[in-house]
Order: structure tokens, then C-alpha cells, then sequence
């Protein structure tokens, strides 16, 4: 039971195999949760017919009672997670960690329509199966390593951040000097117009909210050009972090392959010990 346990634990628990890759079940459950969630969306389309609604119905239940069995596999291998604790110590853990109340949330809001009819409750279960794309965080390294980058130059983010802040507020302020008296409703105080300097300086520009003298255009111009460079700043940063972060962990598998070709190369030498050993007792000196 043991060993079922521990290569059931090998197979859902990214990072358990030995060479680290998904395994086939998980890949096999990455369609499924790709399936849900497409069902889950096309469930909110009211132009389909009743027959179609209710055989999404009866595939989400399917996409539930596969969730619920995965569920129930991962608290019981939970057991094999390394560590000191007791086997139940570390189900508990898990079930209480965030991808264990997703996996949970995921699994009540999939099988609701067993417990209730309400269609306006099954509409608002529905959403929380958009949940079930945030599954892929344990799939996806990638996920983890861009946490990592964002963690690394936070300090650098902030500070972009900031300086994003003090050109919003003096471009919304020097609009309200400027246009204030001319266009009340969109520039009549600061609150008004930090609204057109947040959509000026993200470059989206709806156009409900512009300037219309010279010098207003002009201060609109500069924020405009500011909010490429400040849009590009913390892409870089970032981009720079995660590059960082592929690095350490690629020298990181270097470092684990090398010490495990070190514990090979020992193995060896006790085997080569080992079989000269036997060799000597076979054939005694002056025999």
C-alpha cells in the first residue's frame, strides 16, 4: 500500500519525479481542466439551446467527479511529502495550503448542480470554475519562476511605481491649472483628472477626456511619450529578474547532476572494493 501510495504521490505532485517533468497524468489532467473551463464559459452563452445546456450540465458533472477523485488522491499521498511530520499531519497541510482550498472550491462549485437548481446560484457557481485555469500554478515552473522575479526586484518595481504616481498626479494637476475652467466636467479638479492621466500615461487614450488649448496638449503630449518609457521600465525589470531566475535554476540542475555523478563515482569505487575483495578471498595468496 506504501509503495501504491508513493508513486501515486510521484505522478499528481509536480517535482516528485525523479526527473522533475510532468508526468502523464498530469498532463492528461491539464486537458480535463482546460475542457472544464471551456465548459464553464460556454455554460454563461444564453443563445444555446436547452439540450446543449444540459449536456454541458452532465460534462461538468463528469469534470467534477474527476476533480473529486483527484482530490481524494492528493490528501491521501499528501502522506508521502517529505518532511518529519506525521502522515496526517501533512494531509492536513495540504488540504489547508492555497492549491489544496482551490482544488476543494473547485470540486464544490463543479458539482453544485447535484445540491441545488437555483439558476441564479449556478450562474454565480460557474464563476468560481474559472478557478480551475489557476491549477496550472502547479503544472507550470515558469509560474513560480516569475513570483521569484517579481520577489527579486521588488525594491526596483516600487520605486518605478512611484515615480509612475508623481508623473500621474503632476499631469493631473497641471490639467486642472490649465483646463479646469474650460472643461469643469473632466478637468474641474484633480480627482477628475487623474482619471485622463492614468489612461494618458498606460498609452490607452479612450478619448472621453482630452485637452483642448495649446498648452494643455502639450503637458498631455509629454505624458503620453513619459508612459512608453514607464510601461517599458518594469517589462525590463522583470524581464531581467526572470532571466536572473532561469539561470540560478538551471545552475541549480547543474549542481544536483554533479552531485549525483560525484555519489555514482563513489558507488563505483565501493563496488570495484567490493569485488577485489572477493577476488583476493578466491584466490588466496601462494595458492
Amino acid at each position: 500500500m506504501a509503495s501504491f501510495r508513493a508513486q501515486l504521490h510521484e505522478q499528481l505532485f509536480v517535482g516528485a519525479h525523479p526527473d522533475g517533468r510532468l508526468t502523464l497524468l498530469n498532463k492528461l489532467l491539464i486537458v480535463v481542466i482546460l475542457l472544464a473551463v471551456g465548459a464553464g464559459i460556454l455554460a454563461t452563452e444564453p443563445s444555446f439551446t436547452r439540450e446543449f445546456h444540459q449536456a454541458i450540465v452532465y460534462a461538468e458533472l463528469v469534470f467534477g467527479a474527476i476533480f473529486l477523485l483527484e482530490y481524494i488522491a492528493r490528501v491521501y499521498s499528501a502522506a508521502e511529502e517529505p518532511g518529519e511530520a506525521s502522515a496526517w499531519a501533512k494531509r492536513w497541510k495540504f488540504i489547508i495550503s492555497p492549491i489544496g482550498l482551490i482544488d476543494l472550491l473547485v470540486v464544490l462549485s463543479t458539482l453544485a448542480p447535484l445540491v441545488t437548481a437555483d439558476a441564479a446560484i449556478l450562474r454565480f457557481v460557474r464563476l468560481f470554475r474559472v478557478f480551475a485555469v489557476m491549477k496550472f500554478g502547479r503544472f507550470n515552473l515558469a509560474v513560480k519562476s516569475v513570483w521569484e522575479a517579481i520577489a527579486d526586484r521588488g525594491d526596483d518595481l516600487i520605486v518605478t511605481g512611484a515615480l509612475a504616481f508623481i508623473f500621474v498626479l503632476a499631469g493631473a494637476t497641471a490639467l486642472y491649472i490649465v483646463e479646469g475652467h474650460i472643461q469643469p466636467e473632466a478637468f474641474g479638479s484633480i480627482p477628475r483628472a487623474l482619471w485622463w492621466a492614468v489612461i494618458t500615461l498606460t498609452t490607452v487614450g479612450y478619448g472621453d477626456a482630452y485637452p483642448v488649448t495649446a498648452l494643455g496638449k502639450f503637458i498631455g503630449g509629454t505624458l503620453a511619450l513619459s508612459g512608453i518609457a514607464f510601461v517599458a521600465m518594469p517589462t525590463g525589470i522583470i524581464a531581467a529578474a526572470f532571466s536572473d531566475a532561469m539561470q540560478r535554476r538551471r545552475d541549480h540542475r547543474i549542481e544536483e547532476m554533479r552531485q549525483h555523478l560525484e555519489r555514482l563515482d563513489q558507488v563505483d569505487e565501493r563496488v570495484e572494493a567490493q569485488l577485489a575483495k572477493l577476488e583476493r578471498s578466491k584466490n588466496p595468496p601462494g595458492s
